[in-house]
């Protein structure tokens, strides 16, 4: 997959799902799996789960733009309900994130390891003009980072999510973060959560347990 560069193009209509901009990407549709059961990090959950259905999204579109300085992914997936907000027990907002390694050999399916970090874009439906910035070293790890890095934006139009995360390519942060350049290559997933069907934190959608590669395209 390709991160298209469209260097013109600033981070306010990078984060606008429907710019003109984002006409030039190409989108890739990707088939999503529920996260297992069996590796939830606690035996309550494990237990909860365990005769459930997990995954309730089966597949999003993910498209890619920078422009130099930042890069923007797109995903956009069907949703009958739009659930914006924390309910009971039950009900959880809908919510998207992208994850990268810091390291080519960092897992996907188990977010990262102990001393081999992965980085993850969060945004929320209840947070829906913002994103957050996030590491893991292994299931349960998740770490929210102050600052502000992550922008996302999304909305929910008949049946249908739009959002989008970005991130300047490179960041100075006394955490371990991917750090990205034009002409570059990097891995990365993709999860979604179904907030109406119960998801949230590990129990979820995601693109299984390969990166996909992206190409950030380099300057002319």
């Amino acid at each position: 997959m390709k991160a298209r560069l469209a260097a013109a193009t600033d981070l306010d209509r990078l984060l606008d799902p429907d710019d003109a901009a984002w006409s030039g990407a190409r989108s890739e549709r990707l088939k999503l799996e529920g996260t297992p059961a069996g590796m939830q990090p606690t035996a309550v959950i494990r237990t909860a789960w365990a005769d459930k259905a997990i995954g309730a999204v089966g597949r999003v579109e993910v498209a890619a733009l920078h422009n130099g300085r930042e890069l923007a992914f797109r995903l956009a997936w069907e949703d009958a309900s739009e659930n914006g907000a924390l309910g009971d027990t039950t009900s959880f907002p809908d919510g998207a994130a992208i994850l990268l390694p810091t390291l080519p050999t960092a897992p996907a399916i188990t977010m990262g390891a102990p001393g081999i970090p992965v980085n993850a874009w969060y945004w929320r439906a209840d947070e829906p003009e913002g994103g957050r910035h996030l590491v893991a070293e292994g299931l349960g790890t998740s770490k929210t980072l102050e600052g502000g890095a992550v922008r996302g934006r999304g909305h929910w139009k008949s049946g249908r999510w739009q959002v989008v995360l970005a991130r300047t390519l490179a960041l100075q942060s006394a955490e371990a973060v991917v750090q990205l350049e034009a002409g570059g290559t990097i891995g990365f997933a993709v999860a979604i959560w179904e907030g109406g069907r119960g998801e949230r934190a590990g129990i979820k959608a995601f693109s299984g347990p390969q990166w996909i590669e992206l190409q950030l395209e380099g300057g002319r």
